[in-house]
């Protein structure tokens, strides 16, 4: 037996731990495929292109777009992002799964498109704001106006948390990570996913003993 790849969707406001999370789990699955998005903002030092995001121009991800080449886009402090279609139904055909990393607005697209029933989708929450706010300050990136409107971008994010399939409490990184690989093991087990099964069922009826 084998099965479809599953879209685990993995949102949080900025700051409450998703991207380290995602990076865990691609250390502990080396099947786990990372969707790598388009996004028409500057590469910032250290990122590179095709690995960390597709960095293009606002014509050509339009372009993408109206050609229905995009899985799921959308608009982040100015900057267009998206998840290029092709390479994730190929993955899912092929039994492999991948991890999004995308906001609410993206999780929302991707459980409405036709691959949706595919979907897993995980919400990770921070302990608190104040320590939402220590994080993001702590990264030492962004100024106090950027930070400012981060938090109050994640007060809109956390709203959606009743969107989601699962949602995680960060407080301790390697307790979330423990729970992420449960989820991700008992999603992978369900019935309606295993392709082949019900012939197994069906010879194992068969069966004479």
């Amino acid at each position: 037996m084998n099965r479809t790849g599953l879209l685990i969707i993995l949102s949080s406001p900025s700051g409450a731990g998703k991207s380290t999370l995602a990076r865990r789990l691609m250390n502990w699955d080396a099947s786990l495929r990372f969707s790598v998005s388009a996004t028409t903002r500057q590469a910032r030092p250290g990122e590179v292109h095709g690995r960390d995001y597709y960095f293009t121009d606002r014509a050509a991800f339009s372009d993408m777009v109206a050609d229905g080449q995009m899985l799921e886009h959308a608009e982040v402090f100015g900057n267009l992002y998206g998840t290029p279609r092709a390479a994730v139904e190929r993955a899912m055909a092929e039994g492999v799964d991948t991890l999004f990393d995308v906001d609410w607005q993206g999780g929302q697209q991707i459980r409405a498109s036709a691959l949706g029933p595919q979907v897993v989708s995980i919400f990770v929450l921070p302990p608190s704001l104040r320590e939402l706010e220590r994080r993001l300050r702590s990264r030492g990136q962004d100024d106090d106006a950027v930070i400012a409107e981060r938090m109050r971008k994640s007060r809109d994010e956390i709203s959606h948390w009743a969107e989601y399939d699962f949602v995680l409490i960060n407080s301790d990184l390697d307790s979330t990570e423990a729970e992420l690989r449960g989820i991700i093991r008992a999603e992978r087990l369900r019935r309606e996913r295993q392709r082949g099964l019900g012939s197994f069922v069906k010879s194992l009826m068969e069966e004479q003993v």
